[in-house]
């Protein structure tokens, strides 16, 4: 079984691959590349923060589904330092690991500048930008935004 250890090499530019078909094919409708290209265009500054609060909308709308989603996300990525009620009394927080977290209510938020900095991170918290999809950013924006709603 030679074909086990020597393998068919295929002109990645090449016309004909397995089953007759091209090798190096267009990439699928609405893909964004990653080699250097940003969907996201507001930049990580403090104008752009401004702008993201003053001009970013949801373009999700507020469901059940969403908000449940939203919730479960919450719990995975947030509420280890922000507390499961967006006190900002997560239980690293409570370890004294990160200490001034701050509160929901206490801060005005946004949709945009909430998706901002789950984008871009701000202070001690990081990006998290590769961990959460775009819907699912907007999905946890919706979570935050009710739990900011009920420490009111």
């Amino acid at each position: 079984m030679p074909d086990m250890y020597v393998s068919v090499p295929y002109d990645a530019n090449g016309a004909e691959g397995i089953d007759n078909e091209m090798v190096n094919k267009l990439p699928v409708a609405g893909t964004v590349s990653r080699n250097g290209v940003v969907a996201y265009d507001i930049p990580d500054t403090n104008e752009g923060y401004e702008k993201a609060k003053a001009e970013l909308k949801n373009p999700l709308p507020t469901t059940e589904a969403n908000l449940e989603k939203g919730k479960e996300l919450y719990g995975i990525y947030c509420a280890s330092c922000h507390g499961t009620k967006g006190d900002g009394n997560g239980v690293l927080s409570q370890r004294d690991k990160f200490n001034g977290i701050p509160n929901y209510a206490d801060r005005e938020l946004t949709p945009g500048n909430i998706y901002h900095v789950i984008m871009y991170g701000k202070n001690l918290m990081g990006s998290h930008a590769s961990q959460l999809r775009y819907n699912e950013r907007w999905q946890v924006v919706q979570y935050v935004e009710k739990l900011r709603s009920e420490l009111k």
